[in-house]
C-alpha cells in the first residue's frame, strides 16, 4: 500500500486530484456524548445556561464542515453541496450524525467526520457547567459514496 500524502522522498504533498472525474460524493459519520442523567436532561429540556445546545452544536458542526480544510493539514478545499447534522437522544448519550456531500474529484469523508466531532465537542462546551465527566466517543465513518474506490458501507 503506497501513502497518498507522501511523495517519492517521502515528504507531506497534497494529492494531485487533477486527472480524477466529478463524481457525487457522500460522506456520514457519527460519534456519541456519554453524560450523566442530569446533562442529558438540561440539554432535552433547553434548560443550559448557555441557551439550546443541539441548535448550537447544529450550526457548528455545519461550520466546520465548510472550514475543514483549514482544519486538516493536506485536505482540499470542497465546495459542499450538502452538510448536515442529526442528534438522537440514548439512555446515557446524545448521538451525532453528519452527512456531508459534493460533486468532485476527491471525496467528503473528512468534512462529515470533522463536522461529527465539533457537533460533540460544542455539546460538551455547552454543557461543561453541568457535568465535567461526559466522554466523547466512537467518531467514525459510517459510509461513503462515489469516486474511484467506490461505496463503501461499516458492516
Amino acid at each position: 500500500m503506497s501513502l497518498t500524502h507522501l511523495d517519492a522522498d517521502g515528504s507531506a504533498h497534497m494529492v494531485d486530484v487533477g486527472g480524477k472525474a466529478v463524481t457525487q460524493r457522500i460522506a456520514v459519520a457519527t460519534g456519541r456524548i456519554t453524560m450523566s442523567p442530569e446533562a442529558l436532561d438540561a440539554i432535552r429540556d433547553g434548560l443550559v445556561k448557555k441557551g439550546d445546545v443541539l441548535a448550537v452544536a447544529r450550526v457548528a458542526g455545519i461550520m466546520a464542515a465548510k472550514r475543514t480544510s483549514d482544519l486538516i493539514p493536506l485536505c482540499h478545499p470542497l465546495p459542499l453541496t450538502k452538510a448536515s447534522i442529526d442528534f438522537a437522544f440514548e439512555d446515557d448519550a446524545i448521538r451525532v450524525g453528519a452527512i456531508a456531500a459534493t460533486e468532485g474529484k476527491t471525496g467528503v469523508e473528512m468534512e462529515a467526520l470533522t463536522a461529527a466531532s465539533t457537533a460533540l465537542l460544542t455539546i460538551y462546551d455547552m454543557a461543561k457547567a453541568i457535568d465535567k465527566t461526559m466522554v466523547i466517543e466512537g467518531v467514525c465513518l459510517l459510509e461513503k459514496q462515489g469516486g474511484k474506490s467506490g461505496d463503501w458501507l461499516r458492516g
